[in-house]
């Protein structure tokens, strides 16, 4: 066997195994229970793209698909943390979370009533009277 012909089987290995690779993440990403599976499975995708690009640079010869693949991480990583901090902002994990009755989540930094702004607040010392 020559090298060329190893090359030539490993690459069509590697394309079938991403392939199936691919279908499984495409059902995660669109059946997925919660946002962070979805998240994943998008960041997935993104790694087994840039393998498909790798295996079509290595089938080629053609070195300038290993610079797209490596912009693709990096856009795909930047999304990855944008998602993370869409999440860690709204504050819930799971779409299907449930939240128990007599638990309270604790507010905000900022939302106590004496940071409300445009109220008057009524002096403890003259009770008819606004502060001034």
């Amino acid at each position: 066997m020559t090298p060329d012909i190893i090359v030539e089987y490993a690459s069509v290995i590697a394309i079938v195994i991403l392939v199936v690779a691919l279908l499984l993440t495409v059902y995660r990403a669109v059946v997925g229970p919660t946002l962070p599976d979805r998240i994943i499975a998008l960041d997935m995708l993104v790694g087994i793209v840039i393998g498909f690009i790798a295996v079509i640079a290595l089938r080629t010869g053609y070195t300038l698909y290993i610079d797209i693949a490596i912009a693709l991480g990096l856009v795909g990583f930047l999304a990855t943390v944008a998602f993370a901090r869409f999440i860690l902002a709204r504050g819930r994990v799971g779409e299907g979370e449930e939240v128990q009755p007599g638990v309270s989540r604790p507010k905000p930094a900022g939302t106590s009533k004496s940071a409300q702004s445009g109220k008057t607040r009524k002096s403890a010392a003259s009770p008819g009277k606004e502060a001034k």
